[in-house]
């Protein structure tokens, strides 16, 4: 299983917005900090915006905040929405399906565990869990080189 680019992004862009609180973060800063596109980002902040996760000011002092505290927003809830419908296989999928094995198969019934296991841990986790080691992040964030083992567009504080 591969996240997608936008949830990267997603999880990105809260992950910044909590490390600068209470301060106002922009879209350009995140764009910067991550060396990722800002036409992507725009996207991700008015979604996040629109989901009432981040509260969004426009205009030249505009910015970003989170609208509710990390601790109480899960990576699990944001993986729900990014990459939904989380179907792993075809047969997820009842309306779609076209395998013959439904219902018998315990390939499906593994992945279907394997996703439900993979989901709680992510509800154990919190923007503020990914925002803990404050200054390592902002100092490999903010930092003119990035050091070698962390190539732009690696997940910050990503093990």
């Amino acid at each position: 299983m591969r996240l997608t680019q936008y949830s990267n992004f997603t999880l990105r862009t809260l992950q910044l917005v909590a490390l600068r609180s209470p301060e106002i973060v922009t879209v350009d800063e995140v764009a910067r900090a991550h060396r990722i596109s800002k036409a992507h980002l725009v996207k991700v902040a008015a979604e996040l915006s629109r989901r009432g996760y981040i509260d969004a000011t426009r205009g030249r002092r505009g910015g970003m905040r989170l609208a509710r505290p990390a601790e109480q927003i899960t990576v699990g809830e944001i993986i729900r929405w990014t990459e939904a419908p989380l179907e792993l296989v075809e047969c997820f999928n009842a309306e779609t399906n076209t395998c013959p094995l439904l219902g018998a198969c315990h390939l499906s019934r593994g992945l279907q565990r394997a996703l439900r296991a993979f989901l709680s841990v992510l509800d154990d986790l919190t923007i503020a869990d990914i925002a803990l080691n404050r200054d390592a992040l902002l100092a490999r964030l903010f930092t003119p080189e990035a050091p070698a083992d962390h190539p732009p567009g690696a997940m910050a504080g990503a093990q």
